[in-house]
């Protein structure tokens, strides 16, 4: 598959500690990944390895030349901008789809209640909001959401499982890095648990079991 990012050997530390340990991973067209693991799992490095924020210590990283998008914990916008002048500036920034494809970004997420308000006055779920839709922007290939339900109220995080599974096609992944993986279990198609810098299991989740369970069990956790 010419569109699947890759991780081969892939190994980091940070002096000398072991943040991963000879990863071998893919991420696969067409499919909703969740990664999961504990605090210092090393779910954190991988996205940055994905990102190009920093190089492997040894192995290799393969990214297609796609269209890649993210929303991280800490979310990223221009604070002095509306909310959609920043949908307006990134859209330029990175020559993506038109103006339809910003409008339906502002509508999905309620964005369009708040659009001419300064970003940097926001509610932290307000700001949340903006930061998901700026990832959706490019209809990037690979789509990387960092605990895409902080912040969150019940009927936005609805709303976000509802898009993600129809913007999820053939040709689009969408990669979760979470602590809450059951809350995907609607629209999970694989799963990956990291656990002290390992890779303790990846795959599929059988029809008998949720990811949730799948996730306690690898750690040896009680349900």
């Amino acid at each position: 598959m010419t569109d699947t990012i890759r991780f081969e050997g892939v190994s980091k530390s940070y002096g000398d500690v072991v943040a991963l340990e000879s990863v071998d991973l893919e991420l696969r067209p067409g499919q909703v990944h969740c990664l999961v693991g504990p605090n210092g799992s090393g779910k954190t490095t991988l996205l940055d390895l994905l990102l190009g924020l920093t190089r492997p210590t040894s192995g290799t990283v393969t990214v297609p030349d796609v269209p890649v998008g993210c929303s991280f914990q800490s979310p990223t916008f221009y604070p002095g901008l509306t909310v959609a002048e920043n949908l307006d500036v990134f859209a330029r920034l990175s020559g993506c789809p038109g103006e339809d494809w910003r409008e339906r970004l502002l509508s999905v997420f309620g964005l369009d209640r708040v659009a001419d308000q300064l970003a940097g006055t926001l509610s932290g779920g307000w700001q949340k909001k903006l930061d998901l839709a700026l990832g959706f922007l490019k209809r990037p290939a690979y789509l990387l959401l960092d605990e895409p339900f902080s912040e969150l109220d019940d009927a936005s995080k609805r709303r976000l499982l509802d898009f993600l599974a129809a913007f999820c096609t053939d040709d689009r992944t969408v990669l979760v890095v979470t602590h809450h993986v059951g809350r995907f279990e609607d629209i999970v198609d694989r799963l990956t648990v990291f656990d002290g810098g390992n890779v303790r299991y990846d795959g599929a989740v059988g029809p008998d079991e949720t990811a949730h369970d799948r996730y306690l069990e690898v750690l040896g956790l009680d349900s």
